[in-house]
């Protein structure tokens, strides 16, 4: 008798596990996403809030989106995941949504650096809001490439 090949789900790409996952592509930009929303966090959080609402937004968006990645990365981390494929649709769901939040943050993020160029203590604030800005649209971009990536595998 011909022996049986390998079953559709063994062809599947195994989930990384422990280290693995700063080496494979869309799990790398889990970390890179951390960062780089910290920063945006951090900077929206040094300047004089003008706009308290556009702000607040940015702030919940990005330190939220922070804290579920840092979850989601330590469950890989751990193996948590137990090589489900449902963690691949849960991983590709969380970042496309977040990308979407993210985008809405980094331009009311923008508008916010827009509206601080002529305010009180204007040079360093404008400054402080440009690298928010900055960082808000790269976190974005990470998301994006995070979410996208999931499908090329």
């Amino acid at each position: 008798m011909a022996s049986v090949g390998p079953s559709a789900a063994s062809t599947q790409p195994a989930l990384p596990s422990g280290p693995a996952i700063f080496k494979t592509i869309p799990y790398a930009f889990i970390l890179p996403e951390i960062v780089c929303g910290t920063w945006v966090w951090i900077l929206v959080a040094a300047t004089s809030v003008s706009l308290p609402l556009l702000q607040g937004w940015v702030m919940y968006v990005s330190l939220t989106s922070c804290l579920i990645s840092l979850l989601l990365l330590l469950s890989y981390l751990l193996g948590f995941h137990r090589n489900s494929e449902n963690w691949k649709v849960l991983d590709s769901l969380y970042h496309g949504s977040t990308a979407i939040l993210y985008m809405s943050a980094a331009v009311l993020q923008a508008n916010a650096t827009i509206n601080s160029e002529f305010g009180p203590n204007a040079p360093l604030n404008y400054q402080l809001n440009s690298a928010a800005s900055f960082f808000a649209f790269l976190t974005t971009f990470l998301y994006i490439l995070h979410a996208f990536s999931i499908y090329y595998q």
